[in-house]
């Protein structure tokens, strides 16, 4: 392959764009988070959602209360044992948003240029005149002429069930507005969102604590979704799971969804354990021009950084639909080739028609787009972006990928027990699927023994092209090498199985030998 700037601009065969996509058994190596709610949370629908290609499903705290979502991780945990997939648990809080409280959850229809007050007297009821908001301190963070928009939960485009407003005057703590256009907000809670202010709540609120501290430690959830402004919550957030035992290691996603999550960024990746692009907010916050820019400056970002990376919002339509615009079947594939770990489904899913075609839809987008991502281009960048010396474990971790490249392996194996070894084998993005052995670690605190390994392997399954086993941790310790070979051979029987590895082909190896790593190639026979 000679080097282009893209391998897409090499020419495209149109035999290639005319023969049937290949069913494989990764749907892609791009992953999929799913929102479990009404429409995809019994045990059925959860095991067909998994068998399509969820590996995160993801509950978020902003609507439903703990026992809810309780009944639907328990049937997750049920469609796991039928379908013997693993997937991992995104906890989304609510963060700071603000809402308007609708008491009667009759639906309010607002006129075009009419005046309509905001107010935080949660006492009133709201009605097409007067709107009750969760937070008080509005009116002194906003001016006249600003822009209010009020929709449900979802901002799309369609602007009858969301509705924009401008100010017209500040009252004391009541703000009067100018209704722009005519729309019928429904049910019992509207998301309110006001571009470029600062909203003096904390990132981490008092009701997200109490569900992380109840429900999250019970549950010991793999990945805490968080509102992000600047690293400082982060560190907030890391320091209050510290205290909580069980679920320090859990990982924290930044949901970055406005202006002040955007202007301190570099921050923020420093200190999270992978970044969430919620595009839906930011398409409000930013102008639509410029969402694009920023999804492929921060994705870039991520990569280089060896942080799994998701982005959202990207086939709404499937909500009511079948199919995906088309539109939105290409911005699902550039969000591959910009660098996307993983895509966030949350309507589509949450209270979709479709949720398993959905999921089903996005993975062969992201697998189509996979076969024509620029290993080559990416490759050098990564290792150049890194420079040099190398540290010990990205050297390996490159040259891994490197050797399964030029060998044409058909996957690699990289044994690990904190998953990071696999995870810097997928930055380098090889373009076979990297299969992490998570080896179980016995660990005492002079009370009891315990396996550490689970969490690492279903943190790694919001990472492109990593897919972890869990191997077994009854084999007998004291020989390590001896082990490592007989849980290879069970990895290689495993990707028998799945059809990924077959007689004669290459695989290559990562694993350590007492103090050293090693990388090797092994050919299979028959």
């Amino acid at each position: 392959m000679h080097s282009s700037p893209l391998l897409l601009e090499e020419p495209i065969r149109m035999v290639s764009v005319l023969e049937p996509s290949k069913p494989s058994f990764f749907p892609a190596m791009t992953k999929i988070v799913g929102t479990l709610g009404p429409k995809s949370r019994s045990v059925d629908i959860i095991s067909r959602c998994l068998g399509a290609g969820m590996s995160v499903a993801r509950l978020d705290f902003s609507w439903g209360d703990p026992e809810y979502h309780q009944e639907t991780l328990e049937n997750l945990r049920a469609a796991i044992k039928r379908t013997k997939k693993l997937c991992a648990v995104m906890l989304d809080t609510m963060g700071p948003e603000l809402q308007i409280v609708n008491k009667t959850e009759q639906p309010i229809t607002l006129e075009e240029d009419t005046l309509v007050v905001l107010t935080p007297d949660q006492n009133k009821e709201a009605s097409s005149k007067l709107l009750p908001l969760n937070f008080s301190g509005l009116s002194k963070a906003i001016k006249k002429g600003d822009t209010i928009f009020i929709g449900k939960y979802l901002f799309t485009g369609s602007e009858t069930a969301s509705v924009w407003l401008e100010v017209n005057e500040v009252n004391g703590d009541d703000i009067s507005c100018l209704v722009k256009n005519t729309a019928t907000l429904s049910g019992p809670l509207f998301t309110v969102h006001v571009s470029q202010i600062h909203i003096d709540l904390p990132s981490l609120t008092d009701k997200d604590k109490e569900v992380i501290r109840t429900w999250g430690v019970r549950n010991n959830i793999d990945i805490l979704s968080l509102y992000t402004r600047h690293a400082q919550d982060i560190c907030h957030a890391r320091e209050f799971l510290s205290n909580l035992g069980d679920i320090k290691q859990t990982h924290i996603f930044a949901k970055i969804e406005n202006i002040e999550g955007l202007t301190n960024f570099d921050g923020i990746l420093k200190e999270a354990d992978g970044i969430i692009l919620a595009r839906g907010n930011l398409g409000i916050e930013l102008p639509p021009e410029k969402v694009f820019l920023f999804q492929k400056a921060a994705i870039y970002k991520c990569n280089m950084a060896g942080k799994p990376v998701v982005v959202t919002r990207v086939v709404d339509s499937m909500t009511d639909n079948l199919r995906p615009t088309r539109a939105e079947a290409t911005d699902v594939a550039n969000a591959v080739l910009d660098g996307s770990d993983a895509i966030l489904l949350g309507a589509e899913t949450l209270r979709g028609q479709y949720p398993v075609e959905t999921i089903s839809t996005v993975g062969k987008i992201c697998a189509e787009a996979e076969k024509v991502h620029n290993q080559d281009l990416y490759f050098k960048k990564a290792v150049k972006h890194v420079g040099e010396p190398m540290s010990h474990l990205e050297a390996i971790a490159s040259s891994a990928v490197r050797a399964a490249i030029k060998v044409r392996a058909s996957v690699i194996i990289c044994f690990t027990s904190s998953g990071r070894a696999a995870r810097l084998i997928a930055k380098y993005r090889p373009t076979m699927p990297v299969i992490s052995v998570v080896v179980p670690q016995l660990k005492t605190n002079q009370l009891k023994w315990t396996f550490t390994g689970a969490f690492e392997a279903r943190q790694s399954l919001i990472v492109r092209g990593l897919f972890p086993l869990l191997a077994d941790p009854s084999h007998p310790a004291e020989s390590k090498s001896g082990t490592n070979e007989s849980i290879l051979k069970v990895a290689l029987e495993h990707g028998k199985a799945f059809g990924i590895v077959k007689p004669h082909d290459r695989v290559v190896v990562c694993q350590k030998l007492g103090d050293s790593s090693v990388v090797k190639i092994i050919e299979l026979e028959d």
